[in-house]
């Protein structure tokens, strides 16, 4: 029963908001109200999400969505108290690929 719902939300989250739901040129909060429906949408398929597992994943960023400090900037303090940021990029360290090239973030397999 979860997959198909998890499935037929990530269409329509897809269709609603490709990508990440921040507005790219100024970093903000997202201000379309289907946006907005989106976004809860997707925070409610999360809340039902194992982390660490296949369904926790973002897509855009290729990190796991529990941990994907550019969808949701409140973990980057956490990061940031661990030393794990990269000013320059905004991300955390353990996942900025452009100071880091030999980081691998590895979606885990499907269970059944």
């Amino acid at each position: 029963m979860i997959r198909p719902l998890i499935l037929f939300l990530s269409v329509a989250l897809g269709t609603l908001n490709p990508g990440c739901s921040k507005d790219k040129a100024s970093g903000n909060a997202p201000s379309t109200q289907a946006e907005k429906s989106s976004k809860e949408a997707a925070s409610i398929v999360a809340a039902k999400v194992n982390p660490g597992s296949h369904e926790d994943w973002c897509d855009e960023h290729q990190v796991p969505e529990s941990q994907c400090a550019l969808c949701n900037p409140s973990l980057a303090a956490a990061f940031k108290a661990t030393g794990d940021w990269c000013n320059e990029h905004g991300l955390p360290e353990s996942q900025c690929q452009k100071c880091n090239p030999d980081v691998k973030i590895v979606r885990p397999p499907k269970t059944n």
